[in-house]
C-alpha cells in the first residue's frame, strides 16, 4: 500500500509529454506545469502558426509567454528522486518495441499483462482490473498477451475460434435461427427505411409547394413594391424638374424687368429733359440762353448698352432634350431588362429534374459562378472584411460592429450575404495556418462557446477542412478524411435541387476531393471559418 501511494504522488510531479519526473519544472499561465524543454519544444512547433498552447487544457496564449524555472516545485521533485520515488514498480514497465502495449492507456503505453478474446482489447494490470472486479467481464476469456487478437476470431460467426479450445462445435440450429433473425431485422430495416424515405419525400414535395407559393406571392409583392418605388421615383424628379425651371423662370424674368424698369425711368428723364431744351430754343433773351444752357445741356451717361443684342435664345429648350434623352435612355433599360425578367419568369422550375451531368472543365464550373459577398451581420467580431465583403482577415482586436442576432459569438466564422439555390460555383482563396471551406443554414446555431455552431459540427452545415497539406470533411461532428494535392484556391460547387455539393482542388486542372449526395431542406449560405491570426481569406470568382 505504500508503495501503491508512493507511486501516485510521484506521478503528480510527472510532466504529461516526456511523462517522467519534470526536469526543470515551469508553470505556465494556465497552471500546468511541464519541463522547459518539453514546452519549448512543443512551443517552437506552434511558432508558426502565431498561437500557443497548453498541452493538457489547449488554452491559448498570445503573445508566447516567457518562461521562467519554478523553484519551490525543482525542489520539491529534488525532494521525490532522493527518496527513490520515482522508481516505478515493475508492473508499471513501459511497453518496448517487442511487447504487446496496453490498448487503453495513453501517452506511453505500459506493457499488456492479459489480451480479452471477448473485448479483442490487450490490457495492462491497471486496466485489466474491472475484469476481475465487475461481474459481466469476469466472463471474458483472458489469453496471454497476443498482437494478432483479429485472427484468433471467425470472421463468419465472430466468436473465438475452437482452436484455442482443440475443436469447433457445431453451429447449433439456434445459432441459424439467430443469424437468420440477423437478416431478417436487417430487411426489415431496409423496408423502414424506405418508407421513412418515401414519406419524407412526400413531405418535402408538400414542402416544395408551399415554397413555391410563397415564393411567387412574395415576388408579385415584391415587384409590385419596386414598380412602385420607380413610379415615385419618377415622379419626384417629374416635380424637382419642374420646381427648378419655375425658379430660374422667375429669377430671368425678375432681371428682364429690372432692367426694363431702368430704361424706362431713363426715357422719362429723357423726355423731361427735351422738353426743358426745347423751351429754352425758344427764349428770346440770349444773355438768359447763355447763362441756361450750360446747366441744361449736360447730359447725364445711359446706364445699359445703346441696344439690345438681338440672337436666337434657346430658353428652357435644352430642359426638354435633356428630359428626352432621359425618356429614350429609359425606355431602351425597360425594354431590354423586361426581356430578362421574362425570361426568369418563364425559366421558373416546379419540377424535381434528374440531376444534371456535373461540369466538367473550370470554363463549365464559371458557367454557373455566383458573385459572393460576406454579411458583416453575421461576421464574427474579430473578423475584418474588406475589397467589398469579399475578404475577411483574423485581426488581435475586436471589430466596431453593432449587435446582431446573426453574429457568430464564438468562431471566426461568416455567411454569406446572397442565398444559394439553383445550381452555383463559387472559389475561396486562403492564406494560413488553414480554413474551413463551408455551406450551411442560415438558421444554424450560435450559441456562446459551442461546437453547435461550427461549421460541420452540426447537421446544418457541411464544410472542408483545409491545412496546407491535408484536407478533412467535417458533417453533424462525422469526421472523413479526404485525399487530394495541396491548393490554396478551393472550387465548390452546389446543384441545390438534386442535392449536389463538390469541393474541388483548383490549381492548373480542377481536382475533385470530395462530393456530398444529399437533400437540401433550406436555402444554402456560403460560409468560411478561418483558424489563425493575421491571415487573409477571400470569397471570389475569377
Amino acid at each position: 500500500m505504500a508503495q501503491k501511494g508512493v507511486q501516485l504522488d510521484s506521478e503528480k510531479f510527472s510532466c504529461s509529454i516526456c511523462l517522467d519526473l519534470l526536469k526543470d519544472p515551469v508553470a505556465i499561465p494556465c497552471g500546468h506545469s511541464y519541463c522547459m524543454d518539453c514546452i519549448k519544444t512543443h512551443w517552437d512547433e506552434e511558432d508558426q502558426k502565431g498561437i500557443h498552447t497548453c498541452p493538457q487544457c489547449r488554452k491559448t496564449f498570445i503573445p508566447r509567454p516567457v518562461l521562467e524555472k519554478n523553484i519551490l516545485l525543482a525542489e520539491l521533485v529534488e525532494e521525490l528522486k532522493k527518496t527513490g520515488l520515482q522508481a516505478a514498480p515493475a508492473d508499471h514497465c513501459y511497453a518496448g518495441p517487442e511487447d504487446v502495449a496496453c490498448d487503453i492507456c495513453t501517452g506511453r503505453k505500459l506493457k499488456a499483462i492479459k489480451s480479452c478474446l471477448v473485448c479483442l482489447v490487450s490490457y495492462c494490470e491497471k486496466h485489466l482490473q474491472p475484469h476481475y472486479d465487475v461481474a459481466q467481464f469476469k466472463k471474458h476469456k483472458l489469453v496471454e498477451p497476443s498482437k494478432n487478437l483479429q485472427q484468433l476470431v471467425c470472421s463468419r460467426h465472430d466468436e473465438v475460434m475452437k482452436i484455442l479450445e482443440n475443436e469447433y462445435e457445431k453451429i447449433s440450429a439456434a445459432a441459424e435461427r439467430a443469424e437468420k433473425q440477423k437478416e431478417l431485422e436487417v430487411s426489415r430495416q431496409q423496408i423502414q427505411q424506405r418508407i421513412q424515405d418515401g414519406e419524407k419525400d412526400v413531405k418535402l414535395l408538400q414542402q416544395e409547394v408551399e415554397a413555391i407559393n410563397g415564393s411567387a406571392d412574395k415576388a408579385v409583392e415584391d415587384s409590385e413594391k419596386i414598380f412602385t418605388e420607380l413610379i415615385r421615383l419618377i415622379q419626384k424628379r417629374s416635380y424637382d424638374v419642374k420646381q427648378q425651371i419655375r425658379s430660374q423662370q422667375e429669377t430671368e424674368v425678375s432681371r428682364v424687368k429690372e432692367l426694363q424698369e431702368k430704361l424706362e425711368q431713363e426715357i422719362t428723364e429723357l423726355k423731361r429733359k427735351d422738353g426743358e431744351l426745347e423751351q429754352l430754343s425758344h427764349t428770346e433773351d440770349h444773355n438768359q440762353f447763355l447763362h441756361n444752357y450750360p446747366s441744361l445741356s449736360a447730359l447725364s451717361e445711359s446706364t445699359h448698352s445703346s441696344s439690345i443684342n438681338i440672337r436666337p435664345l434657346r430658353y428652357f429648350e435644352d430642359v426638354t432634350a435633356a428630359v428626352s434623352e432621359t425618356r429614350d435612355k429609359l425606355q431602351d433599360i425597360l425594354t431590354e431588362k423586361w426581356t430578362n425578367i421574362s425570361l426568369a419568369v418563364t425559366e421558373v422550375d416546379v419540377l424535381l429534374p434528374e440531376p444534371k451531368p456535373e461540369p466538367k472543365s473550370r470554363d463549365d464550373f464559371l458557367k454557373y459562378s455566383r458573385q459572393i459577398t460576406l454579411d458583416p451581420n453575421t461576421a464574427n467580431t474579430y473578423l475584418l472584411l474588406s475589397e467589398g465583403n469579399r475578404k475577411a482577415t483574423v485581426m488581435y482586436d475586436k471589430q466596431s460592429y453593432s449587435s446582431h442576432p446573426d453574429r457568430f459569438s464564438h468562431w471566426w466564422e461568416v455567411l454569406s450575404r446572397e442565398s444559394l439555390t439553383g445550381r452555383c460555383y463559387w472559389e475561396v482563396e486562403w492564406r494560413g495556418g488553414g480554413v474551413y471551406v463551408a455551406v450551411a443554414y442560415k438558421n444554424i446555431s450560435r450559441p456562446e462557446d459551442s461546437d453547435e455552431c461550427k461549421f460541420g459540427f452540426n447537421n446544418k452545415s457541411w464544410s472542408l477542412h483545409c491545412e496546407t497539406d491535408s484536407y478533412t470533411f467535417w458533417h453533424n461532428k462525422v469526421q472523413t478524411p479526404v485525399s487530394g494535392p495541396p491548393s490554396s484556391r478551393i472550387g465548390v460547387y452546389l446543384d441545390h435541387r438534386a442535392g449536389i455539393l463538390s469541393f474541388y482542388s483548383v490549381s492548373e486542372t480542377m481536382t475533385l476531393l470530395h462530393r456530398v449526395q444529399t437533400t437540401f431542406t433550406q436555402p444554402l449560405y456560403a460560409g468560411v471559418h478561418l483558424i489563425s491570426h493575421g491571415y487573409s481569406y477571400f470569397i471570389k470568382v475569377k
